[in-house]
């Protein structure tokens, strides 16, 4: 069982998503509306909070509990192996980029709106796949891929999810997802310039 203990901003982001989530869900469902990310919100109405506190509800119990998870298996070895700090700048920075990417494709879009940490935890995992390229992820918790080839799969599927979606309401935020990654890559690789040769040695380069 992963130890929570030595890794704190792992335990606040775990606890802090349950409880404004669960808040959201099952006490005061105005608050999902009130802060989810909203395009037209922030350009018109200058919320930018919207930009963070739409990472920290969710559209279902299911959705919180997939992000979660992941953040659970993933955060704390990433929090031990960049610190504290830099850890908390990588999923808030993934976040943002997320986000922004998002806001760049649907800034004409008056009604889109998107919740969840997605992009933030996308950020975590590909930060992991720097470290550990060839460890096995299970997805679906069953099916055994190797963390690079999982991260190239990502990408690439996002990536076809995005042009297959446009125009089309209620899917998944793939931009969140496709801009969450490079974030997360992009910001590891500045915080920690290592992670760059380790992720190279591991490919033999």
């Amino acid at each position: 069982m992963t130890d929570l203990s030595s890794t704190p901003f792992t335990l606040l982001l775990l606890i802090l998503n349950i409880l404004v989530s669960s808040y959201a869900l099952y006490f005061d469902s105005s608050l999902l509306d009130r802060l989810a990310f909203k395009p037209r919100e922030i350009i018109k109405g200058k919320q930018y909070f919207r930009l963070i506190s739409g990472g920290f509800v969710h559209a279902g119990l299911a959705h919180l509990a997939f992000n979660m998870i992941t953040l659970y298996f993933f955060g704390p070895l990433l929090e031990m192996i960049m610190g504290p700090v830099r850890f908390l700048a990588l999923y808030f920075g993934s976040e943002l980029a997320a986000h922004g990417f998002t806001l760049l494709r649907h800034r004409d879009d008056p009604d889109y709106a998107a919740v969840g940490a997605s992009g933030a935890i996308s950020g975590v995992v590909f930060a992991f796949c720097l470290f550990f390229p060839f460890e096995l992820l299970y997805v679906f918790f069953a099916l055994p891929i190797p963390a690079i080839v999982f991260a190239v799969l990502y990408v690439a599927g996002s990536a076809y999810a995005m042009r297959q979606s446009d125009g089309v309401r209620g899917g998944i935020a793939h931009e969140a997802h496709l801009g969450g990654a490079v974030g997360g890559l992009i910001i590891t690789i500045i915080l920690v310039p290592r992670s760059l040769g380790i992720f190279l040695s591991h490919l033999g380069l």
